[in-house]
């Protein structure tokens, strides 16, 4: 006969107890491990398998351990767990702890029916950590079925790794090189999008008319665009045709009504009110229209815009903000400031020669052009830039510069001279425009000019290495000064043979044996644009791999701005050397925001801007243009970008003056030109109007829609299910240490107690369990396992977070062991404990009792069926019989009792046999207690929802009987003595 098993209770296969699931039927049952994640979950036919009904047994008396044991068992038993009941699905199953400014758009995305949100936190906040809590969090629920990321090629492999190592989400790319082995494995007739339901995508080879309408069709559920200020076009003729081509597919793809949709971007207002419009009208089409200094425009934005400067999510939960709890303060990992310091250094009399005789050939050819046509006025115009930036970059790049040919010579006309010359000379502020920007342009025009320009590549070449190229000495004596201070910098070039040039100079020279300037405990890599997105990565790996190894070594990484945007390196580097100025102000922020964001272990990210005192350009670039953007920024507490084509007049004015000056002398200065006057009055203007326009938008569009004390009741209620940071750090302390491992204190995170661990000496079966999440060869050689306090970690470290690889397999191994009396080896966690001690006046009883609730969820499909687990702390004063319950506090504060003297194992043992022989008398409070926490799961989940009575009609929480008991602690004050009564 078949028997039916109801959804939450216990059953006995395969040699294990197991949970049975909602999607069970009579002939096939449906189970997860107690305490297991969903991938562990398994499909049983009780026809052709033995499944048994099962109970949780008691404790067995004899199996006495220390102080200690309960709160092991009890943090071991919540890290195992991987679906809470709480109204946050998936926070049990993510490698990452949130901070709780970043619950502000969870909160916000489940009160919607269908989420559709702007995310335009400020840089290095954790945008990327958001969108992918929404995401992991509208999966596990069963809201959304498939995942599509939409981002730049050179972002996908980023966004992959950290999908899959933070919120356990496997992801496809779809790339111009991945397409066509994915389209290989597809039945006849399939869409790769069916095929893979969570997939990265290139937005420009997506948006090409040959795969644009394949995706339409079979576009995921949930969409995120990742930098969608570059995926909208404003109402006029400035727009790209490649953005307007981004804008005309996620129109599109918004266009259904029943698609989640996050967009995210730092910059969402690029000073074009159209633009910006239009990007809102994704999220919402009343947005592009509705008055928004209106009280309906304002309540409309709030519910899908979230915009946080730094100093908004700082210290996002105090006790200052009258929650009255110091225990939901946070201080989240930023550096307190930049320390910014501007270094000048002085051309020597032969790169001086060489660069007056450049500029005079420069200006010969410019003026030459002028007189033959716009064509040819524009392909020299963008010939005398390119010689001119590459002089003042590197000898290196200027040689290469001297003996290349123009872009810019083979265009027919003066608009394809433009746009074959500029993007080579130019910074765009747009991070998709970086990729492949960074080669030396050409200077060549004309074949007739070879001689020369061969004459001054020579020269050029000739003036390599710190004795004639000063710019080269100068930052050598500044790395040398902050690799003494204990910094790991970036330098900044603009060129690729500038940054080859500099790995060059800088490093060991593995032929000759010959030490490189900046001393034997320095590693030098460089990563340019030569190099793959995933090669990038490598490298710079590479790099913290070598230096990693001794605690003294310090690394320099030289880039160009291929790395300027996507790319974390907060985790390696810590200060930023600007050695070619960019002439986008913009650029620099963006160079400055790869280490100076969430994550950083350095409280001051220091830049050093190196620039020529006397080339004539470099100087005038930082005062009109980079020292305004940062004055700005220090106003409004957040950048304001600069629009390209204004820092392209203000630029090409300095290069026309320098080019005339010759011709003219020294009688006009820069600052009194007219070209220069008008183009610098209109970016001045521009720039202060964008400038009120954010800080106007950020006053006027500041979330308001979820207030903190609505986040700290949450973040409470989440802490308490799964444990915080500083419950963690114990269990792995307290277990590692009672486990054989040595423990050393060291680390400088913000947190201050980082610590390494060393587990040679620990039972064969933990080191089982970590040599997958550390690495097997790491576990042969014993080498230290290093643990963060700060979650945002670097590979290859631990963090004390529950979600952890190592803190899972250490939590496994105790649990295992506890559970398991037969077990080999030492076994920190026990089922049962008698301690005496002076914390208590009368005996008292804690019991680890874990509870299974069935959850009915509103979905937009239909009712979800659910089974989750939590463990929770009871105690009593007295005999089962006539218990005197305890509040939670009371029983959670018995974790922290010590014993004040040793108890007689005999004794310990036949008291430990009476309770256990009464425990069944505590059942009907244990399994109320169960029923209270099913009514606040109720609330809570209504609480987190509540929008409209549709979220959250039908939801329902009950709690499965009976509860396990796991554990059971007697606390005996220190005075008693005698046998314990019935």
């Amino acid at each position: 006969m078949t028997v039916m098993y109801s959804a939450g209770s216990l059953v006995t296969a395969r040699g294990r107890e197991w949970v049975v699931l909602p999607e069970s039927a009579p002939d096939l049952l449906v189970l997860r491990p107690l305490g297991g994640a969903d991938d562990d979950v398994a499909a049983v036919f009780p026809a052709f398998e033995d499944v048994r009904g099962a109970t949780f047994t008691v404790p067995e008396p004899s199996d006495l351990g220390d102080q200690r044991a309960a709160g092991l068992l009890r943090t071991a038993l919540r890290i195992g767990f991987r679906s809470g009941a709480g109204p946050f699905r998936s926070l049990a199953g993510i490698a990452v702890e949130p901070r709780a400014y970043q619950l502000v758009p969870l909160l916000m995305a489940l009160r919607q029916q269908t989420v559709r949100m702007l995310i335009s936190d400020d840089v290095g906040i954790g945008k990327t950590v958001e969108a992918g809590l929404i995401a992991s969090e509208l999966l596990a629920q069963g809201e959304a079925r498939g995942l599509a990321v939409l981002c730049s090629p050179a972002l996908a492999e980023q966004w992959q790794a950290e999908l899959r190592s933070k919120f356990g989400i496997d992801a496809e790319l779809v790339l111009a090189s991945t397409v066509s082995r994915l389209e290989r494995g597809l039945d006849l007739g399939q869409s790769l999008f069916d095929r893979y339901p969570h997939v990265i995508v290139s937005t420009d080879f997506i948006k090409s008319t040959r795969h644009r309408d394949d995706f339409v069709r079979h576009c995921p559920d949930l969409v995120i665009v990742d930098e969608a200020h570059t995926c909208v076009a404003a109402d006029d003729t400035t727009t790209s045709t490649q953005n307007q081509l981004r804008y005309e597919l996620l129109k599109r793809v918004s266009a259904d009504a029943g698609r989640h949709l996050l967009l995210v971007t730092a910059t969402p207002h690029s000073g074009k009110e159209s633009a910006f419009r239009n990007l809102l009208g994704l999220v919402r089409p009343e947005l592009a229209d509705v008055d928004l200094d209106s009280e309906r425009g304002r309540k409309l934005l709030a519910r899908h815009f979230v915009a946080r400067k730094r100093a908004d999510v700082r210290q996002y939960l105090t006790k200052a903000d009258g929650l009255g709890d110091d225990r939901l303060a946070e201080q989240t990992a930023f550096p307190s400031d930049r320390y910014f310091k501007d270094e000048t250094y002085k051309l020597s009399p032969a790169y001086r020669a060489l660069l007056d005789d450049a500029i005079a050939y420069a200006s010969e050819r410019v003026e030459a052009a002028d007189t033959k046509g716009k064509r040819e006025a524009r392909i020299a115009w963008w010939s005398a830039i390119a010689l001119l930036r590459s002089l003042v970059s590197s000898p290196r790049a200027a040689a290469q510069t001297l003996r290349t040919r123009s872009a810019a010579a083979v265009a027919a006309s003066a608009e394809e001279a433009d746009r074959l010359g500029a993007p080579l000379t130019s910074d765009s502020a747009d991070s998709d425009a970086l990729e492949g920007m960074d080669v030396a342009p050409g200077a060549e025009t004309e074949r007739h000019s070879g001689n020369r320009l061969a004459e001054l590549a020579e020269r050029a070449a000739a003036l390599e290495g710190p004795a004639e190229d000063l710019k080269l000495k100068a930052l050598i004596r500044h790395l040398k000064a902050l690799l003494a201070d204990g910094y790991n910098p970036i330098v900044f070039c603009r060129y690729i043979p500038t940054a080859e040039y500099l790995a060059e100079q800088l490093a060991d020279d593995p032929e000759t044996k010959k030490r490189g300037p900046l001393g034997a405990k320095t590693v030098v890599k460089a990563v340019t644009g030569t190099l793959s997105p995933q090669q990038r990565v490598q490298r710079i790996e590479e790099l913290a791999a070598e230096a990693g190894g001794d605690a003294a070594a310090r690394r320099v990484l030289v880039a160009t701005d291929c790395l300027s945007e996507g790319v974390n390196l907060q985790h390696h580097f810590d200060a930023v050397l600007h050695y070619d100025l960019a002439w986008n102000p913009t650029r620099h922020d963006q160079r400055e925001g790869r280490v100076d964001r969430y994550g950083q272990k350095k409280d001051q990210v220091r830049v050093i801007t190196l620039y020529g005192e006397d080339n004539g350009i470099d100087g005038k670039v930082l005062e009109v243009l980079i020292r305004k953007h940062r004055q700005i920024k220090k106003d409004l507490g957040i950048s304001v970008s600069v629009p390209d084509e204004m820092s392209t007049g203000v630029t090409d004015a300095i290069v026309e003056w320098l080019l005339l000056r010759g011709r003219e002398g020294e009688q006009q200065t820069l600052f009194g030109s007219d070209a220069f006057q008008q183009s610098f009055g209109d970016l001045e203007q521009d720039w202060n109007s964008a400038a009120e326009r954010e800080k106007a938008s950020r006053s006027r569009f500041a979330q308001r829609s979820i207030h903190p004390e609505e986040v700290a009741r949450e973040v409470a209620s989440v802490r308490e299910a799964l444990g915080g940071a500083g419950e963690i750090a114990t269990f792995v302390r307290e277990a590692l240490g009672a486990l054989g491992g040595v423990l050393r204190e060291g680390g400088s995170g913000f947190g201050g107690s980082d610590f390494t661990a060393q587990v040679g000496g620990a039972p064969a079966g933990l080191r089982d369990a970590l040599a997958p999440a550390v690495g097997a060869e790491n576990i042969e050689k014993d080498r230290p396992i290093t643990f963060r306090t700060d979650p945002a970690v670097a590979r290859g470290e631990a963090a004390l977070v529950r979600t952890d690889p190592v803190v899972g397999a250490l939590a496994g191994h105790v649990l295992n062991a506890a559970l398991d009396v037969q077990a080999d080896g030492a076994r920190p966690a026990r089922r049962c404990g008698v301690i005496t001690t002076d914390a208590v006046t009368t005996r008292t009883t804690l019991l680890l009792v874990r509870y299974r609730f069935h959850l009915t969820l509103p979905s937009r499909s239909g009712e979800r069926q659910l089974v989750a687990e939590d463990a929770r702390l009871l105690a009593f004063r007295g005999a089962p019989k006539n218990a005197e319950w305890l509040t939670q506090e009371q029983a959670a504060a018995l974790l922290d009792a010590t014993a004040t003297e040793n108890t007689d194992p005999y004794f310990g043992e036949r008291t430990m046999t009476r309770i256990l022989d009464q425990l069944h008398l505590t059942a009907a409070h244990v399994e109320a207690y169960g029923d209270e926490l099913a009514a606040e799961l109720d609330a809570s989940h209504r609480r987190v929802r509540r929008a409209s009575d549709e979220i959250v009609r039908g939801l329902k929480v009950t709690a499965q009987r009976p509860a396990d008991v796991l554990g059971a602690y007697v606390y005996l004050p220190a005075t008693a003595s005698g046998e314990v009564s019935a």
